[in-house]
């Protein structure tokens, strides 16, 4: 059976069919398509010639953009694979997480993609979202706590709220600990708009403890070497825990009262992620941000 003996629309008289939209592959996968299912009814015999009914000619309208989106398949594949050899990504996050979190993240993603100029913006999360919404950014990566209806965040990774304290503190060697025995201590802690001044601020107003702060300074290695150097206690993240802190810090778990901070990926809904941006997020967590069905309750907004 041959598609050249089609017309090309219907009412009109019926003539070969010389479409050139249409290749012989994909003409020769659109008979297939009649013979398969069954549709052969759907063709009629004139003389020597054999052209569609009215239905067959409806199918043939509807089959044929599926039909041809197929022969430009392996070129749109190819231009997406190009695509990644080239252009830029813009990545918003926090000193903490560019320092502890991103540097194997973006190690391979330079040797794989070593064409693609990545820059990363250092900013607090409360700013990276801003430059989420001015398009400044293709995606961010951070903690949140609450998230804007008009962003979706995934998290990925959780990580423990730990005090830390000079090695010779009281609270270091307290057996068991509470969280009233912090409160004649002072803290020191990120500035207040960030997130983990605002859940400090939240975990002790909700218990109704006092606390004071002494000093608001940014980056988690300040905030170290200063409690190292006895100027307070501090409540951090895990993340910025290492090895080489063990000789000048002493450490206790929260976690009876703070909740595991989680670190994730945050995007603009309804935008386009560029397939450098999609291979960045491929390298945190493959099909993050998947389509999902009803069932599946999908990345945590919280």
């Amino acid at each position: 059976m041959s598609y050249s003996s089609w017309p090309s629309r219907l009412g009109e008289r019926r003539r070969p069919l010389r479409s050139n939209s249409t290749t012989p592959s994909s003409r020769s996968r659109a008979c297939s398509c009649w013979v398969t299912a069954g549709w052969l009814t759907n063709i009629e015999r004139s003389g020597r010639r054999l052209s569609p009914s009215r239905e067959g000619q409806l199918l043939y309208e509807m089959a044929q953009p599926l039909v041809e989106s197929l022969d430009g398949l392996e070129a749109s594949f190819r231009d997406k694979v190009r695509g990644l050899d080239a252009g830029e990504l813009h990545v918003a996050a926090n000193s903490s997480t560019i320092l502890y979190l991103l540097p194997k993240i973006v190690e391979a993603f330079r040797a794989r993609h070593p064409a693609v100029r990545l820059t990363l913006h250092n900013a607090i999360s409360a700013d990276g979202t801003d430059l989420l919404r001015e398009d400044a950014v293709d995606l961010a990566v951070g903690s949140m706590l609450d998230v804007p209806a008009d962003l979706s965040y995934a998290p990925v990774y959780r990580f423990e709220q730990r005090l830390i304290t000079p090695p010779d503190h009281p609270l270091a060697r307290k057996p068991r600990l509470a969280l009233e025995d912090l409160s004649p201590y002072p803290l020191i802690l990120p500035p207040r708009r960030q997130v983990t001044y605002r859940l400090v601020d939240l975990v002790f107003q909700q218990a109704r403890v006092p606390y004071t702060v002494a000093l608001e300074v940014g980056g988690w290695e300040v905030i170290k070497q200063y409690v190292a150097m006895g100027m307070g206690i501090s409540i951090v993240t895990s993340i910025c825990l290492t090895d080489a802190d063990h000789d000048k810090l002493a450490t206790r778990s929260l976690k009876e009262w703070f909740p595991t901070r989680s670190y994730g990926v945050v995007v603009r809904k309804g935008k386009y992620l560029s397939p450098q941006a999609r291979a960045f997020i491929e390298l945190i967590q493959p099909d993050l941000f998947a389509p999902r069905s009803y069932e599946d309750s999908g990345p945590s907004e919280r």
